[in-house]
């Protein structure tokens, strides 16, 4: 068996690197007084032996030429030339093996640059959770640098023994490699340090900046900044952070956590805002969903297999689907939910940007611009939604069949009695251009549903004049050929096929061509937020959202977002744990559609 090598690991082998010098001969030669060719090496070696043109003329009276040498003494003469050349190459190389490496030619710890991170807002969730764990997976598989250090910055009082309390319960190792687990934590934990400060004071910014130096050891120091915090401070904490915190050695970059805004104008502000102090190379706006496998493996699986990209029009796509559901509520944390609501939580970022990579064009190559500028193309394409094509709902409080009971939405203490705010939304859209003009793109997310899933459906035409149509009865949508990217839970691609059940008479069964991941690759899949910190770390932006794509994204939702609250439009209510609001199917049966996921696909 190979052995396994980490995929952030670097190679074990050095490289040496001679420098150019000359240790070519400078052959001069010309017939001195005694009629002899005399050598000259470059290197002070002694000249080449004297060869006599008196032993190797060619004597002619008759007719009184010249002296020339015979073609013996000219072979002599070459063997001679390449002898002294291989001694002096053999001298000179050994020389440069020999000599020590030029410093700027070695990478040793010493010299290496320093990684230092700081999460603003280390003490909320989503840093205990999300980002200290992903930061601890890179460490485990050795993707970090040598040199690196954490700072947790909030307003929270803590000190660094209480930080690493608070973390060390949520740091997991991969279930291949728990061996060496207990070092690698508190190896982690021990470069892991606290500073309270306020988002909005220069001098605690200064005191981190002062901290961060004191552990970098006056090293080359490059320095992320992640913001794990509500985006109206975002402007206050790089205004600061810009001015007393930022690396003046090397690079420093920030990651801002979506929400991006609240509409088109919020958006475009908040840019401007971060502009002031960034430039758009620094600003890496994640949005976790982009960093899932399965949403990854989006482009690999139509791009790199010839069976699919011939398929990925409005020719053979009838319809595509993206549907996203979660299985419980708000449970307390209405009051953020209630500000933005599912179509701004869920559906203008994560699904939209899946509908963008889904749709793309082929873009030139695999660099972060080319793959963002075919994004953009999109998502310019596309028609601002319409109040017509979309139903929103809202859950109401309801009762398990195990007879738990579950709280309605505005029956949560953190939202207001009054609420309009949809926690499950339908939409119709569109792109027009010549690949799609036509093919409905279904979106679907909520709260409090039947089941948790996220997942791409892609339904394609029926077959033309099928010879089978009899034995599908009046339903044709049975027929249907489907691909099924599942994101979450248990990551899986299946391609449903007809088939026939073997027997002696005619049955047709649809069957799945199948991908499971859990039993096909037995690695863990790491977790959305390890690739994005690393491709942050790394300066890829390949899988974050630049600036005019966020504009495009706005544009479409903005017009409708405006409407529904200026008309104040009731949500449809439908039961906790429910498939969610009836509309939602009249809203597909308008396009023709029935959605993939009603018969509950395991």
């Amino acid at each position: 068996m190979a052995a396994q090598i980490s995929p952030c690991s670097s190679s074990p082998f050095p490289s040496t690197k001679f420098s150019r010098k000359s240790w070519l001969f400078k052959i001069h030669s010309k017939i001195n007084p005694n009629n002899q060719f005399e050598l000259k090496s470059s290197h002070g070696y002694p000249p080449l032996n004297s060869v006599s043109l008196q032993d190797h003329v060619v004597s002619n009276n008759a007719t009184n030429q010249s002296h020339l040498p015979s073609f013996n003494s000219l072979r002599r003469l070459f063997l001679i030339s390449c002898y002294h050349f291989l001694v002096a190459f053999r001298v000179d190389a050994a020389a440069e093996i020999n000599k020590p490496l030029a410093k700027e030619n070695v990478l040793t710890e010493q010299t290496e640059p320093n990684l230092s991170v700081t999460i603003v807002g280390a003490s909320g969730d989503l840093a205990k959770k999300k980002i200290f764990p992903a930061l601890f997976a890179l460490f485990y598989e050795d993707c970090l640098p040598q040199n690196f250090i954490i700072f947790g910055y909030a307003r929270t009082e803590m000190t660094d023994e209480e930080l690493r309390e608070t973390i060390s319960g949520t740091l997991t190792c991969r279930i291949d490699k728990r061996e060496n687990c207990g070092n690698k934590m508190k190896a982690f934990l021990a470069r892991c340090f606290y500073h309270t400060g306020q988002y909005n004071s220069e001098e605690n910014f200064a005191e981190l900046d002062n901290r961060l130096k004191q552990k970098e050891d006056g090293k080359t120091s490059n320095r992320l900044f992640y913001l794990s915090i509500p985006p109206d401070i975002f402007a206050d904490v790089v205004r600061c952070a810009s001015g007393k915190a930022f690396s003046k050695t090397g690079w420093t970059r920030v990651i801002v956590e979506k929400p991006f805004g609240r509409d088109s104008e919020s958006s475009a502000e908040l840019t401007r805002s971060l502009k002031k102090y960034l430039v758009e190379d620094q600003i890496f706006r994640i949005d976790h969903y982009l960093g899932k496998e399965l949403v990854e493996n989006l482009s690999v699986l139509r791009f790199s297999n010839v069976v699919f990209e011939p398929l990925w029009s409005r020719n053979y796509i009838r319809n595509v689907q993206f549907i996203f559901s979660e299985d419980f509520g708000t449970e307390g944390r209405g009051g953020y939910f209630d500000n933005y609501g599912i179509i701004r939580d869920i559906m203008q970022n994560h699904l939209l940007q899946i509908l963008a990579l889904f749709a793309m064009e082929t873009p030139v190559s695999l660099d972060a611009e080319d793959i963002r500028n075919e994004k953009v193309k999109v998502l310019r394409s596309m028609r601002p939604l319409r109040l017509e094509d979309v139903v929103i709902g809202q859950y109401k409080g309801g009762q398990s069949k195990g007879g738990k009971s579950y709280l309605g939405y505005t029956e949560d203490p953190t939202v207001p009695n009054n609420s309009l705010t949809p926690t499950f939304a339908a939409a119709a859209l569109f792109i027009d251009n010549a690949r799609w003009d036509g093919v409905p793109f279904l979106m679907k997310a909520g709260k409090a549903l039947n089941t948790r899933r996220a997942e791409i459906r892609v339904q394609f035409r029926h077959v033309p004049g099928n010879l089978y149509k009899k034995y599908f009865g009046l339903d044709m949508d049975k027929a249907t050929n489907e691909l099924v990217l599942r994101v979450q839970p248990d990551e899986a691609i299946y391609l449903k096929i007809n088939s026939k059940i073997p027997g002696l008479g005619m049955k047709l069964d649809q069957s799945d061509l199948n991908l499971f991941y859990r039993m096909r690759y037995l690695k863990e899949i790491p977790d959305a937020y390890e690739r994005l910190l690393l491709d942050a770390i790394q300066g890829e932006r390949r899988l974050f959202i630049r600036s005019d794509e966020l504009d495009a994204a706005w544009s479409i939702f903005t017009p409708l977002l405006k409407e529904l609250e200026t008309k104040k439009i009731a949500p449809e209510l439908y039961p906790y744990g429910s498939r969610g609001p009836v509309g939602a199917y009249y809203l597909a049966a308008k396009y023709n559609v029935r959605w993939g996921d009603i018969a509950g696909d395991e």
